[in-house]
């Protein structure tokens, strides 16, 4: 197993910063998001600053470009970071998609099967210098004049993780994926129960091994360097609970685990835009399987105890800031 960080700076040129501190410490895989800030632009700056750990996109959005643009700027990154990216796409939930972006909502799993092929024949055209021609229930490429194409680079094998909540993207990602992407509002139960067996599924319908895809999970994690700041990280975790599970997307994570009628009151409130009153919702039993505990030198362990066996990398769901702390995490992670 694994232990990667995510970093999410409020200022790009912290990116740098925390960027060679992650790489400094040991961490296997520095991750970038798409919230505030395009991920792209983000690994531009991190492949610049490092040199021999791997970094990733957790995620892109693959239903806000075209497969092509998607293609374009991993190859780019690729060749910049010597063979160290991996490419993790994400599909967002279909308000975001319509009303942040202005974009067009199709079912997502079989779109995201055309993005990750469309990608992938993308890049072997340009490498093989083969004509391009994909032809998919989403998208038709078949130009590629060598103006166009960048030409190939020395490592080619670019990993596409998917991140994935239910059954039939789990699914896709054993598939045709190299990774899959938990996202932290997960369960060991729901792991167990739903996650290995839908990706084992995948995993038989594309005569594939289980070691060709990576399963990498987000976590929340109460740590501290006391337990008064431990209680403290638990508690405000009841709200971005909240908020995650009073989306329709996480409704069959919560009903699995007898939480439906508290998913649905949740979805009510926010609704209603009652968003003050959703944490309340959140119980300690919920909390109990939603989150790790563990002060910073006790967290790694944590971490191993309970993902052994169903993940094959971790990072805690808090923002990686450089502190020395975060060296105490991986020491004992690897103890």
């Amino acid at each position: 197993m694994k232990m990667d960080v995510e970093v999410s700076a409020d200022s790009l040129a912290g990116l740098c910063m925390l960027s060679k501190r992650a790489e400094e410490y040991g961490f296997d895989c520095l991750w970038v998001n798409e919230t505030k800030h395009d991920p792209f632009v983000q690994l531009a700056l991190v492949t610049a600053e490092t040199r021999s750990i791997s970094v990733g996109t957790s995620i892109a959005l693959a239903f806000t470009r075209s497969p092509t643009t998607l293609a374009y700027a991993a190859w780019d990154l690729q060749r910049l970071s010597s063979g160290r990216l991996i490419l993790g796409l994400g599909s967002q939930v279909k308000g975001h998609i319509e009303r942040r972006f202005g974009m067009k909502w199709e079912p997502a799993v079989p779109k995201m099967r055309d993005v990750v092929l469309a990608i992938r024949s993308v890049w072997e055209s340009w490498q093989t210098g083969r004509p391009l021609d994909y032809r998919g229930t989403h998208f038709k490429l078949d130009l590629m004049t060598p103006f166009f194409s960048p030409g190939p680079i020395e490592s080619p094998r670019i990993p596409i993780y998917i991140a994935g909540v239910n059954g039939l993207m789990c699914k896709l990602s054993g598939e045709l994926a190299d990774g899959l992407h938990v996202h932290p509002l997960h369960t060991v139960r729901y792991l167990r129960e739903v996650v290995r067996p839908a990706l084992a599924k995948g995993l038989e319908k594309g005569k594939r091994k289980k070691e060709e895809v990576s399963v990498a999970a987000s976590v929340f994690a109460a740590v501290g360097d006391t337990q008064e700041e431990i209680h403290s990280v638990r508690e405000a975790y009841r709200g971005q609970i909240a908020f995650y599970a009073s989306t329709r997307t996480y409704r069959g994570l919560m009903e699995r685990q007898g939480w439906g009628d508290i998913s649905d009151r949740l979805h009510g409130l926010s609704v209603a835009g009652e968003w003050s009153k959703m944490a309340g919702e959140v119980t300690d039993d919920m909390l109990d399987e939603f989150v790790v505990e563990g002060l910073w030198d006790e967290i790694g362990q944590e971490l191993k105890s309970r993902y052994d066996g169903l993940v094959d990398r971790v990072r805690l769901y808090l923002p990686f800031d450089g502190a020395e702390r975060w060296r105490a995490a991986l020491t004992g992670f690897r103890a």
